[in-house]
Order: C-alpha cells, then structure tokens, then sequence
C-alpha cells in the first residue's frame, strides 16, 4: 500500500517536530547558548579596549589641564599653609584684623571686640578643623564687606554660626552707636600631611631634648670603692670625739 501525499506531510513534521525537541534539549543549552554568551564577552571586552584606548588617546590633554589647575591652586591656595593649629589660629587672627581694617581703616565703623580660638571637638577626619569665635559691632556696609572678604579670599575661610544682632547704642567712644552686633564662627583647613609631619617633627624635638637633659651613665669601672678605714676616719670626724 503506497503512502499519501498527506501520511508523507505528516511524517516529515513529525521528523521535524523530533529535530526542534532534539536541539531544544541537547544542542542549544551545551552548545549554542555557550558560544553566544562568548561571543557577547568578546563583544564587551572590545568596547571596553576601544574606551580605554580613547581614554589614553585623552592623556596628554589631562596631564596639561592638571598642571594648569595645580598652578592655579599653587597662587590661590585653598588650605591653610601654616605647619600646626596654633599658628593657623594667629593667621585667622591676622586674616581678621586686616579684613575688619580694610572696611573700616580708622575703626569708627566696624571693631572687634572678642576672637577666641576654638578647639576642634569633631572626631578624627581627614582635614583639621581650624576655628575661632569672633564678636564685631559694625555697620550694616562694613559688616557686608567683612565677610565677603573673609569668604572670598585665600586660603579658603568659612563663616559659620552667624548670628546678626541690631545694635542702637554706643560701645565705645570709637564708635558711632548703629549697626549690628554680630558673632560667627571663622573656620579653616589644613592638610592633612601637613600637620603630621608637623607632629612627627613635634615629637622627635620633644624626644631630642630629653635625651639631651638625660646626663650620661657614668661606667661602673670609673667607680672606685672607699677603703673601710677611710670611711671610719670620715665618720669620727664628724660624730667629734
């Protein structure tokens, strides 16, 4: 008995329906679907090499930029020079006593009436805290030109805290009885690497002086020992007869 045209159709997708369920099953998941998953890694680490090689093409345009922004910070610097607390809290001083008499040269307008350094409470971070607490009686002008110069001068200060009160009597002879009372906090910044080597520098002189104050061990052999009757002779002499 001879097949049909439609037994053959059906055979052949049956044939066929095996085939999918066969690379389904065994050829996709062992063989197909590692290869791709290659390919798209090779795919990735190719951009990326492009990316990096484009980055590294960018290098000598970086280093130039740096070397402009670091010259800039060498005229203008942004922390603190001096080498420990102490001395950047008599800066911050200095800082404000020209400020208050850059805006008020003769100090009729604008004086200072208290700046006391401040300790820095904070916990250990990365960039010492400099502070102190300042106390002016101004005008509302000279008051305004003192902390834009404080804040836009360099090193970099902040003012914080700020506290502005109306004042409408006379403090002191010097001044003309109107303007504000005002208290803020002046703070600023040191390297990090800068005050430990002050530090280290610090210690090592503490250390110096101590072994210099320390006399030295006299040797045992210079030690001669008193003969018996020597000491006797001493010791009548001074009980007396």
């Amino acid at each position: 008995m001879q097949p049909s045209v439609r037994d053959r159709s059906l055979a052949l997708a049956l044939l066929l329906a095996v085939m999918a369920l066969v690379y389904l099953l065994l050829v996709h998941p062992w063989f197909t679907a590692p290869l791709q998953a290659i390919n798209q890694d090779i795919a990735g680490l190719h951009e990326r090499g492009l990316r990096v090689d484009a980055q590294r093409a960018q290098q000598p345009k970086v280093e130039a930029a740096l070397r402009e922004v670091r010259a800039g910070l060498a005229g203008r610097p942004g922390f603190l020079t001096d080498a420990t607390a102490e001395a950047a809290a008599a800066s911050l001083g200095n800082r404000l006593q020209e400020v208050v008499t850059a805006a008020s040269p003769e100090h009729h307008a604008c004086t200072i009436s208290n700046r006391t350094p401040m300790t820095d409470s904070r916990a250990a971070g990365d960039y010492p805290r400099v502070a102190m607490q300042v106390r002016l009686r101004c005008g509302v002008e000279e008051m305004a030109t003192v902390l834009h110069g404080l804040e836009t001068g360099t090193p970099r200060l902040f003012v914080e805290n700020l506290n502005l009160l109306a004042q409408r009597y006379q403090q002191s002879p010097d001044e003309s009885g109107t303007g504000l009372d005002v208290s803020f906090e002046l703070v600023g910044y040191l390297l990090p690497d800068a005050a430990a080597s002050a530090g280290t520098a610090e210690v090592e002189a503490t250390m110096d002086a101590s072994a210099d104050a320390v006399p030295a061990a006299v040797p045992v052999e210079t030690v001669e020992a008193v003969p018996a009757d020597a000491a006797q002779d001493a010791s009548e002499v001074r009980d007396g007869p």
